[in-house]
């Protein structure tokens, strides 16, 4: 079919109403399998059950990420307040580095308070490194052995590059020739049917022109007809065509100016010297950001306030939430992302939730000592496995709990961190479908799944959405470990990690494998624990082993 009917096509679709959207409860993610049908982590029943009259304390969970929303109605009651700092008065009253840090701190903004909103994708930056060393490079066999190595990734780059910004150029085209082909065309019609700028398929058929784009637009109308026979507004139908088709002209021209471009340089907007990785203090207060969609959603599922009868429930109810802004529309950069975990870290945060990720590392060392120093103070990660159905036992993907370098007595032995959580995406659909398709896996790397589908949490403005991704999924995790971390304080970070994976709910049953169509396998083969987070299971595992020192540690696989 022509591309352009293509599109026409796809927004006829739209039209007609066949894009109906099916899903599940609202709260289901709170919900329990056995009494609800849904295999949410049955925190309503948790809450009724085990909780009634049992006394908390209040856990401050950060979320590093795109920025939160600290003004909305179902948040504000849980944000985070450093009460050492007086607001809003320019100076750093906490002597902590950051000025009027109150509810937390942007790593991504400068400080004339410009922030970054989109940015380039790490595969750009490490494209645009290497390509000062090796884009006149004639003869590869001359390098040295570590030139040779990293020639290889400057090809594999300079092709993932290249290869997409042709790619976005081309459906820019594609998109820009259909909307002027729409225009047009509907133009062309207002002037066949009249002032009333009514059509009919009866108008339709009298229509004739040798013009190219009305005749694509009589074919495509033609059989939109035959589908819905009611008559249309042309200009109402006009303008949601063009409504239709601007996401898409956006997101194409954000590849092209931000992701995939090598000469966009974001850090002059922040000003810091990018190559000094101990580099701590730089950026603003404005912990909202330009966009803050995903981090309020983020953080909305950990701790919308419980019980206040507006959008749904957070997962931990006696929970602060400190919002640390590193996330672009693009990817983190590994410094921005050390810097967070250790703010988080310094100024009392138990638990970090990290809903983003990336195929490539820049200056993995950086996150890794960061990572470390949140073990040696007992803070518990919690990380988004990823989008991409990938396996990630064998793909690359960043950041991670595997230190590149060891250290210690034994030295010469690369380790991993003990207080990782990492997590993958449950659905809200039964048996083999159960297991988000866009979910990474790994019998080794991924820790656990939890609900990451048609999950409805705030978004900015007082307004409420659902969204879906491991991004999702992580914080229903990271919720329930700020529940755990609440009524049981005298656990450990590790404790509380050990205690999920141990009292996850085991799923003796077969799905389809992500990324493929019908490729069943084990659900017990796609994780670590190879179940699902459940805090209702949790919370009676974490009674039996309250006080104790140690418990008996589940180990990743090899």
């Amino acid at each position: 079919m022509n591309k352009i009917v293509s599109s026409f096509f796809a927004i006829i679709l739209v039209i007609g109403g066949l894009n109906a959207q099916f899903g599940p409860p609202q709260d289901w993610i709170q919900l329990d399998k056995t009494e609800d049908g849904f295999m949410g982590v049955s925190a309503k029943k948790s809450y009724s059950d085990l909780l009634v009259n049992k006394t908390s304390q209040p856990v401050i969970v950060a979320i590093i990420d795109s920025g939160i929303d600290i003004e909305h109605e179902d948040l504000e009651g849980n944000i985070w307040v450093n009460t050492k700092e007086i607001p809003d008065n320019g100076i750093d009253d906490d002597k902590n580095g950051y000025i009027d840090d109150v509810n937390g701190w942007n790593f991504i903004g400068g400080a004339n308070g410009v922030n970054i909103n989109h940015e380039t994708l790490e595969v750009t930056r490490i494209y645009s490194k290497l390509n000062g060393r090796f884009a006149n490079v004639e003869d590869p066999y001359n390098l040295s052995s570590k030139d040779k190595k990293d020639y290889a990734l400057y090809l594999k780059v300079k092709e993932e590059v290249e290869n997409k910004r042709a790619s976005a150029q081309k459906n820019l085209d594609q998109v820009m020739e259909t909307k002027d082909a729409y225009n047009a065309f509907l133009s062309a019609l207002s002037m066949e049917i009249g002032d009333d700028k009514v059509l009919t398929q009866e108008r339709l058929e009298t229509i004739e022109s040798e013009e190219r784009e009305v005749s694509i637009g009589k074919q495509i109308m033609s059989d939109h007809f035959s589908r819905f026979p009611e008559a249309i507004d042309v200009d109402s139908f006009l303008m949601f065509v063009n409504e239709e088709l601007q996401p898409d002209i956006d997101a194409q021209k954000v590849k092209l100016d931000y992701q995939y471009n090598p000469d966009f340089k974001s850090r002059e907007i922040i000003g810091d010297n990018y190559s000094d990785s101990d580099e701590r203090y730089y950026g603003n207060n404005d912990v909202e950001g330009p966009d803050a969609l995903h981090g309020t959603h983020v953080a909305g599922i950990v701790g919308a306030v419980r019980g206040n009868d507006i959008g749904d429930d957070g997962i931990a109810q006696n929970v602060l939430l400190m919002s640390v802004r590193v996330v672009p529309d693009g990817d983190e950069h590994d410094k921005d992302v050390a810097n967070g975990i250790r703010y988080a870290v310094d100024n009392g945060a138990s638990i970090i939730n990290m809903s983003f990720g990336k195929g490539y590392k820049w200056d993995k060392d950086a996150v890794d000592e960061a990572v470390r120093y949140a073990e040696k103070n007992d803070v518990l990660l919690v990380h988004a496995a990823g989008n991409s159905a990938l396996n990630i036992d064998t793909e690359d993907n960043f950041p991670n709990d595997k230190y590149d370098k060891a250290k210690g007595f034994l030295f010469w032995k690369k380790k991993q961190a003990k207080n990782w959580l990492e997590v993958g995406a449950l659905s809200f659909m039964p048996d083999k479908n159960m297991v988000a398709s866009f979910s990474n896996y790994g019998t080794a790397n991924v820790d656990i799944f939890a609900p990451g589908v048609q999950v409805f949490a705030p978004v900015p403005d007082n307004n409420y959405m659902k969204l879906q991704g491991t991004s999702m999924a992580a914080p229903v995790v990271a919720g329930v470990a700020a529940v755990l971390r609440s009524y049981f304080p005298t656990l450990k970070a590790d404790q509380v990690k050990d205690i999920i994976m141990k009292s996850a709910v085991k799923l003796d049953t077969e799905v389809i494998k992500p990324g493929t169509k019908d490729e069943m396998v084990p659900f017990s083969k796609l994780s670590i624990s190879g179940g699902v987070i459940n805090l209702y299971k949790a919370i009676q595992y974490a009674e039996g082993v309250k006080g104790k020192k140690k418990i008996k540690k589940v180990t990743r696989g090899a």
